[in-house]
């Protein structure tokens, strides 16, 4: 491969790491083609971006964009895989699935999500259960709208047993 070869590829690597919040570096030696295929629709269909790399080309596209991410350079041996997320869960759960099914692949080395470093797949279920920042949005929502919503009804409830006891005491007059 030719030296402007490595550097546009590096670029378009490097631009994709600044682009998404989120990415997972996972092996997938074991896959053939076909598989290959079956997990890049999976992944396109979860809004994942899946890349195939080469690792030295790898290193030198985050070396080349803002951060430290030294912890993940002793993952880069052996075949290397990079799913692109915004969401920060998406890849975690797809691997898990796949984890399920007893397939091997794509195994998890190594994750930078949400401004941290995940190391190994012992973090898996980790990375599985965190909350991406919609679903934690929602949550607040969720949880400021509650007592609103208890006052309301407390009030709407309040309303027709106070009409109740009105109209009680205007019949027993007559």
């Amino acid at each position: 491969m030719k030296k402007e070869d490595k550097s546009i590829i590096i670029e378009k690597i490097a631009a994709n790491l600044q682009e998404y919040e989120n990415f997972y570096l996972a092996d997938i030696a074991t896959l053939n083609a076909a598989k290959t295929s079956v997990l890049r629709r999976e992944c396109s269909k979860q809004n994942i971006k899946l890349l195939v790399v080469k690792n030295t080309l790898l290193r030198k596209a985050l070396e080349k964009i803002e951060g430290n991410y030294e912890e993940l350079y002793p993952l880069l041996k052996g075949n290397t895989a990079i799913m692109f997320s915004n969401d920060a869960n998406a890849p975690a759960k797809l691997i898990d699935k796949y984890s399920k099914n007893k397939e091997t692949v794509p195994a998890l080395k190594g994750a930078y999500v949400q401004e941290s470093f995940f190391i190994g797949a012992n973090t898996l279920k980790d990375l599985v259960n965190i909350k991406s920042k919609t679903e934690l949005i929602g949550e607040v929502i969720t949880i400021l709208q509650s007592p609103a919503k208890n006052v309301i009804s407390a009030l709407q409830s309040g309303g027709t047993i106070l009409h109740g006891v009105l109209k009680t005491l205007s019949e027993k007059q007559n």
